[in-house]
């Protein structure tokens, strides 16, 4: 066998059965081919296995190979291709090269020319997974070097995005013991992140009253006046797309899928506490801190119900007055758009063009939400998405065959801008953490709000004055807990049973990098056509 395990070939050529030679031969040295006469073919068998390297005819009837490429991927945006071709024209070469082949052969082929393509292909990998190996140790190095007790926002934020980075990096890495060795950081660091916020979020709040905002990162109040209401003022069109529950890590997966039809520039902010959706998405809509919405807007706030289309059913009119107080009201008007599921989906891409004359499109998508919670439910998601690398798979399986690829490839031909966030991610939630209160505590996982609440201070952050996190305070003795690191809260009560039912769910709303550091992005059209 040429490598550790037995590698898959798929050749697609309409010549194929004059190629019976070569393929002979690319078994003997060990290969398992897959011969197919048609791109169709090609497609059709991608969809029932794996593959390891693609050879595909440039020229064949019907499906052409370039063609072919497109089509494939939007099934596999990693597979290497080697492009056979009678061709030596140039601009074939760079349209090929341009939909990211890996290589290329000019035909007449003899088997040992096949045969060393593949050969390029896969001792480039085993040298990019050694490569990978010894670049993930120089950094682990570096970050046990840090003095993470010294970092201020900025370098938690910058070793936020090095981890997110990584976690992609890592998928699929044959080390495990890298895998695990990250996870193993990951966790750590998460314990040191915990302590920062709760030192320094009560300062973050003061910045804002105080207006110093140099003193803290961006956070979810500040992401429309941010992110969104300079290109209104600068007289420019503006979608603002809030994908809810979407971690770095996630968008980190999702963001060369757009390079080709836009420039991506990033940014980043810290969710607000606690990191679940009436708190951080109300607060990225109103530009306001949970305690300033209850006081200015008692009529629009909810602090919790258990109808996530009713919790924030005031996102608008948080949106108008925000804009109105920034002085950026939409002059051409304003269009929102809560989208739930697949029908309202792909209803919202049949209209999305002709949102085109209006200043402002905000759109938010709760698929990854629904995904991730619905995960914790139903045993073919979890068998499906095991573990975060199976996750983020699962994510970008759904997003390269969802209208919201389609409307962002709709958007990539309009004169507009387009910002994408997040309002909260997710943690991984591995710990059980007890927890004492009321019978009318909240039933949320990650943190709780009610009288009389008592944990385990190295389990959870116990938020005793609500002001200093701003934070509604409407009932004498109310407080709040937010779970650190991946804990989870669970009643003494069936304490066991509800520990085994929730081990391994996502879930927000406590104190994590997961959770709080999180993207915006802003994507401008590569070639705007009006």
């Amino acid at each position: 066998m040429p490598n550790e395990r037995t590698r898959r070939i798929l050749w697609a050529d309409d010549e194929i059965d004059l190629l019976k030679p070569h393929i002979r031969f690319l078994e003997q040295k060990g290969y398992v081919v897959t011969p197919v006469s048609s791109g169709d073919d090609a497609l059709e068998a991608l969809g029932r296995e794996r593959f390891d390297v693609l050879l595909i005819d440039e020229m064949m009837p019907g499906m052409g190979g370039l063609e072919t490429l497109d089509a494939l991927k939007q099934k596999d945006v990693n597979l290497p291709v080697v492009l056979i071709t009678k061709s030596e024209e140039e601009t074939l070469m760079e349209e090929a090269i341009g939909k990211r082949i890996t290589d290329y052969l000019i035909k007449p082929v003899n088997p040992s020319q096949v045969f060393l393509a593949c050969k390029r292909v896969f001792d480039a990998q085993k040298l990019q997974d050694s490569q990978r190996a010894r670049d993930y140790v120089g950094e682990m190095q570096r970050w046990q070097n840090l003095d993470l007790r010294g970092l201020d926002w900025r370098g938690w934020v910058d070793l936020a995005v090095e981890v997110a980075r990584w976690d992609v990096g890592l998928d699929g890495a044959p080390e495990a013991g890298l895998q695990q060795a990250h996870g193993d950081f990951r966790r750590g660091l998460n314990a040191d992140f915990s302590r920062f916020v709760e030192t320094q979020y009560p300062r973050w709040v003061q910045s804002v009253h105080q207006n110093r905002p140099e003193e803290r990162p961006l956070l979810s109040s500040d992401v429309v006046r941010h992110a969104v209401a300079p290109h209104l003022a600068a007289g420019k069109r503006v979608n603002f797309i809030v994908i809810d529950c979407m971690r770095l890590d996630q968008w980190f997966t999702l963001e060369p899928l757009l390079e080709e039809w836009f420039d991506v520039q990033r940014d980043y902010y810290c969710s607000i506490l606690p990191t679940a959706t009436p708190y951080s998405r109300n607060a990225i809509f109103s530009g306001l801190l949970p305690a300033q919405m209850w006081k200015k807007h008692p009529d629009l706030w909810q602090e919790s119900t258990a109808d996530d289309r009713t919790r924030n059913r005031f996102e608008r009119n948080f949106l108008e007055l925000q804009l109105a107080r920034l002085g950026v009201t939409p002059e051409k008007g304003l269009k929102y758009l809560k989208i739930y599921d697949v029908a309202e989906a792909q209803a919202t891409r049949r209209q999305i063009n002709s949102y085109s004359g209006l200043s402002l499109v905000a759109m938010v998508f709760n698929f990854i939400d629904i995904l991730a919670h619905g995960r914790s439910e139903n045993e073919i998601l979890q068998e499906l998405a095991p573990d975060e690398a199976a996750f983020r798979s699962v994510m970008k399986a759904w997003f390269t065959h969802s209208p919201l690829y389609e409307i962002l490839q709709a958007l990539s031909s309009q004169d507009a801008i387009t910002v994408i966030t997040t309002d909260h991610g997710a943690v991984l939630g591995k710990r059980a953490a007890m927890v004492h209160g009321n019978k009318d505590t909240s039933s949320n996982l990650r943190y709780k709000f009610g009288l009389n609440l008592n944990a385990d201070p190295k389990q959870a952050i116990h938020v005793r004055k609500p002001a200093d996190f701003a934070l509604p305070d409407d009932g004498v003795g109310k407080n709040y807990v937010l779970a650190r690191e991946d804990y989870y809260f669970v009643y003494p009560t069936h304490f066991h049973e509800y520990e085994r039912q929730f081990k391994g769910s996502f879930q927000h709303g406590g104190v994590s990098i997961e959770e709080m550091v999180l993207p915006i992005v802003t994507l401008r059209p590569r070639t705007p056509r009006g």
